[in-house]
């Protein structure tokens, strides 16, 4: 499938701007600019500065559009699950019912 969403999924509400996946590679951006800088040899909060917040950038639009990706993915899987229970009624009894020990074969 790859890392595009379909068109189906544009009905879905976006996610928020602050959401766990976008600060997390956000997060790991800031951290490898960090660790590029120690490696070499320059201080690693002081200097390329515009380094760090691009691959802070960089890591929160990925972390945006898999989020995307992570939400149209459980709402195929929940769409796909109660189609199934639509169609086979008589596989899913209702709170209450009592249900059936051994199976028909």
């Amino acid at each position: 499938m790859g890392l595009t969403v379909p068109d189906e999924a544009k009905v879905l509400p976006p996610p928020g701007i602050m959401n766990r996946n976008s600060a997390w590679l956000g997060l790991s951006g800031w951290c490898t600019a960090m660790v590029h800088n120690a490696l070499n040899r320059r201080p690693p909060m002081k200097s390329g500065v515009h380094r760090q917040l691009l691959l802070i950038s960089i890591g929160w639009f990925l972390g945006y559009h898999l989020t995307k990706l992570e939400n149209y993915t459980y709402a195929r899987a929940d769409r796909d699950m109660n189609e199934y229970i639509r169609l086979h009624p008589d596989r899913f009894h209702e709170e209450g019912e009592p249900r059936e020990t051994a199976a028909k074969f």
